[in-house]
């Protein structure tokens, strides 16, 4: 018998490429039940959901949390067997995609998936270096055990594309209720601490990637500093994310100097901007309310 599949998708002023992120959605080969979750757009965001007839739920745009809003939107589901979560700037590669991220829950000890991002069309060599890095061509699965060879990355998951089994994430207690972002990181530990496996399936891609600017790169440390200074017990399980942003560093540089060795120097510049974000946010309680809102990405957060 097939699973049966919800698809989420938070939403807040999607643009113009959203009807193509949609067409993508919805010519899947896989039935699903779509939810838009929509955070107060004041674009045509909702235009476009309507004009597709998907399931909307909306929400403030003050009330949205990257764990507690996704979890409202569980909570809605009845009888579903898996879960996916998109971001609404990651389009499906095909029609296959959201099939065979459902593939690895023929293992009954799955407990979740990460799809695989690929980088957008024309993305600058750094974009595209952190999205072959950090998404291989290569499947797999990792467990608790393997946190002694992988560390922090043993819970890599990305809720831009990652399927959950929904009896697991509710018997580990779901999205959290209030997280700066790293949600998904939040619930892969757990997950990982319960028993279950954690896969990767390489071969379920979407493009998705950013480019951001020096600040913008900051800003998105920052907030990864915050997580973790605010959930210390994921770096206690798994260990810390220096090691890890290290190795990144490394393969950069060596990407750069193959590809484009002029780019070296913005590399280095963006190492400081991070790695100033991320160690910034690991203070963050001891900096005044105004800094932590205008280093914040999510400045939602900070109120």
């Amino acid at each position: 018998m097939k699973a049966r599949v919800a698809v989420i998708v938070p939403t807040c002023n999607a643009g113009s490429a959203f009807p193509m992120f949609l067409e993508a959605l919805c010519g899947q080969d896989y039935p699903a039940d779509i939810t838009i979750v929509d955070s107060s757009s004041d674009d045509e965001t909702v235009s476009f959901v309507c004009l597709f007839k998907l399931d909307l739920v909306e929400v403030s745009r003050a009330s949205f949390n990257h764990g507690a809003t996704r979890q409202l939107a569980v909570d809605r589901l009845v009888d579903y067997d898996v879960v996916v979560f998109l971001t609404q700037d990651a389009v499906f590669a095909d029609e296959t995609m959201l099939r065979k991220i459902l593939v690895p829950f023929q293992d009954s000890a799955t407990g979740a998936v990460c799809g695989r991002q690929l980088p957008r069309e024309g993305a600058a060599l750094i974009e595209k270096h952190a999205r072959l890095y950090n998404y291989p061509s290569k499947s797999f699965f990792r467990s608790f055990h393997d946190v002694d060879l992988y560390g922090l990355k043993t819970a890599f998951i990305s809720n831009s594309f990652a399927a959950y089994r929904v009896s697991v994430l509710r018997k580990i207690g779901g999205f959290p209720a209030d997280v700066i972002f790293g949600e998904d990181m939040y619930v892969a530990t757990k997950i990982l601490k319960a028993g279950y496996k954690i896969a990767y399936a390489a071969d379920a891609c979407v493009y998705h990637s950013h480019s951001y600017s020096f600040w913008q790169e900051m800003q998105r440390y920052f907030d990864m500093g915050v997580f973790h200074a605010r959930e210390p017990w994921i770096r206690q399980s798994l260990g810390g994310a220096e090691g890890e942003g290290l190795k990144f560093v490394f393969s950069e540089y060596k990407y750069l100097l193959k590809h484009a060795f002029w780019l070296v120097p913005e590399g280095m510049l963006r190492t400081l901007f991070r790695y100033a974000g991320f160690r910034l946010g690991l203070v963050e309680r001891m900096l005044p309310l105004w800094s932590k809102r205008l280093l914040a990405m999510n400045k939602g957060y900070f109120t």
